[in-house]
């Protein structure tokens, strides 16, 4: 018995042990398998991934242009993010004369997320989509090397690279600001259409992925000619400027090679700030406004804005300097507050008396008085118009306290900038002691906008468009007449609400309104509103608010107008009492 047991624990055991092995073998193969596919990384093509379920991965639309139906597959382009996807891969590893025309049109829908390529025409557009190839370099590798000829133009679909004035780019690495280029961007243009020598080293900063395109199908397909043509619309849109005019053919055709075309949908943001910007920008096509980002708390035109209109909540003074009382108000009031008040009502039912005498009727009211008819020496004294303190947190500007919900920002325009003009060249000759440094925004109406660095244009013009350019000024507004502006229109846009409100008869809502769930992360209408009525409110509306960053500042909240609590309007416009006057 005693044998059979320690043959028995004796098998258990070696289970166990089996069991323990094999899960160690598990685990070392986890880790090796983990290993090796970190080392592969900077080789692999894609990442192996599920296929993503969708309820509809097939769709197609008609095509006015070409009278056909397009049809989509988007299985076709899963792949990891932000990766140039497989089945695109396959498309852009084959010889330009194999590809089809679908192929073509796919590959060049999925190159529109790039800007520098969306700056083409449509038809050369399909042409680069027919010629370019795929290509992935990893960290430190050297795409273009110094002194050598071009032969090849690169569009960077994933990743960043550097531009270096060394050969082997090492200075890119030690360089705490680099000359860098990102995922949309292209370089190496002139190096397809004219074979010269590179003047800079380009160097991949982390694993990247190009389009390339090379000079033999460049010029197999007639690509030149394409580029011939729109070269020759920038040589035109020039010649037709005045400032222009004294320029030759040779050195216009400079300007043409050293501009860059780019083309903003509406609303997209062009520059930042075109003030401190190295480029000036020729609007060829369309048209652009020029904002600017105003703080309204600085303006002391607001500051007496907002306190004037909250004392409307109150219907008295708020405890701010804008109203303290003059010497002489201050001084009776003092009088009021100090002396006591003698109680006159004693007087007043005299006179009653003898008013209802002259009518022959007997005066019976009584009325309500202490049984002393003495003057009341000892009384309550009349109570002062006391300074309401509003209760909320306030900010300290040079202009005295403001509420902390007021102190807001907003976009104001200033300038349109129509086609055939120029931005950046208003303060090109002035001294820094005398320009504008105010940041100023440039956002696109739907425009084409050709780029030339600013040093680059100084050592191309000549005399007669350095003086052309010493009598062009454009001069801006300042902040505080911007301020000023804003405020007006928003007054008005109050009061036209109001007045159609009045006049026109309020529309019957149905009897049933859907509920519609709401989207998070999406800004409401009423987020750009400031409310000054819901300053002293406890409970708020909880809503997303748009911040907008400043230079060396914290960010500020933008608002498009402001609601401040006002009179009625028909107190303004007794004639028209009830709504709907107007139908």
């Amino acid at each position: 018995m005693r044998r059979y047991m320690v043959s028995y624990s004796w098998q258990m055991l070696k289970k166990e042990l089996g069991l323990y092995q094999l899960t160690m073998d598990i685990i070392v193969m986890i880790r090796v398998c983990k290993i090796f596919r970190q080392g592969l990384r900077g080789f692999r093509e894609y990442q192996i991934i599920e296929t993503a379920h969708r309820k509809h991965p097939l769709f197609s639309f008609w095509d006015k242009r070409k009278q056909g139906r397009i049809t989509f597959d988007t299985m076709d382009f899963v792949a990891e993010e932000g990766h140039f996807p497989p089945k695109a891969m396959q498309i852009a590893q084959k010889l330009p004369s194999w590809r089809t025309e679908p192929e073509i049109q796919a590959l060049c829908n999925l190159l529109q997320v790039l800007d520098s390529y969306r700056n083409y025409s449509e038809h050369l557009q399909l042409l680069l989509a027919k010629v370019m190839r795929f290509e992935r370099f990893g960290r430190r590798r050297v795409i273009v090397k110094k002194g050598q000829r071009g032969n090849s133009f690169y569009f960077i679909y994933l990743g960043m690279v550097a531009v270096t004035e060394d050969d082997d780019g090492s200075s890119a690495f030690l360089d705490t600001h680099p000359t860098l280029l990102h995922r949309g961007d292209c370089f190496e243009e002139l190096g397809v259409l004219t074979p010269s020598v590179r003047r800079a080293t380009v160097v991949c900063m982390e694993e990247t992925e190009f389009l390339v395109v090379d000079r033999e199908d460049f010029l197999a397909n007639k690509l030149d000619q394409e580029f011939q043509k729109d070269a020759q619309h920038q040589f035109e849109f020039f010649r037709k400027m005045d400032l222009f005019e004294s320029l030759s053919d040779e050195k216009l055709w400079k300007l043409v090679t050293l501009g860059k075309v780019e083309k903003f949908p509406y609303g997209q943001l062009i520059s930042k700030d075109f003030v401190e910007s190295s480029s000036i920008m020729f609007v060829s096509k369309g048209s652009c406004e020029v904002l600017r980002l105003i703080d309204l708390g600085t303006s002391p035109f607001y500051y007496k804005w907002i306190w004037q209109h909250l004392e409307l909540l109150y219907n008295r003074p708020l405890k701010t300097h804008l109203n303290e009382s003059s010497p002489v108000e201050r001084f009776k009031e003092f009088q009021i507050k100090s002396y006591p008040v003698q109680d006159f009502s004693f007087l007043k039912r005299k006179h009653l008396q003898n008013s209802w005498e002259q009518q022959r009727t007997s005066f019976s009211r009584r009325t309500n008085t202490s049984g002393n008819t003495l003057p009341k020496m000892l009384g309550p004294k009349i109570k002062s118009r006391n300074l309401h303190l509003l209760e909320c947190p306030m900010i300290s500007t040079k202009y005295g306290d403001l509420p902390e919900e007021a102190a807001v920002g907003a976009y104001i325009k200033i300038h349109t900038v129509e086609e055939g003009e120029a931005v950046g060249l208003h303060q090109i000759l002035l001294p820094e002691n005398q320009q504008d440094m105010r940041p100023l925004i440039l956002v696109s109406l739907g425009a084409e906008v050709i780029r030339v660095r600013k040093e680059k244009f100084c050592e191309l013009i000549d005399s007669e468009v350095t003086e052309k350019l010493s009598r062009f000024k454009v001069n801006y507004p300042s902040d505080e007449d911007m301020c000023q502006k804003f405020l007006q229109e928003n007054s008005w846009n109050i009061f036209r609400k109001d007045l159609l409100r009045l006049l026109v008869k309020p529309r019957q809502r149905p009897p049933f309104t859907p509920i519609r769930p709401k989207k998070k992360g999406i800004y409401s209408p009423r987020s750009l509103i400031l409310d000054l009525c819901s300053f002293n409110k406890e409970t708020k509306p909880c809503h997303p608010v748009f911040m907008a960053p400043q230079k060396y500042l914290p960010p500020l909240r933008i608002v498009q107008g402001i609601t401040a609590p006002r009179y009625k309007i028909q107190e303004l416009l007794p004639q028209y009492k009830n709504a709907g006057v107007l139908v």
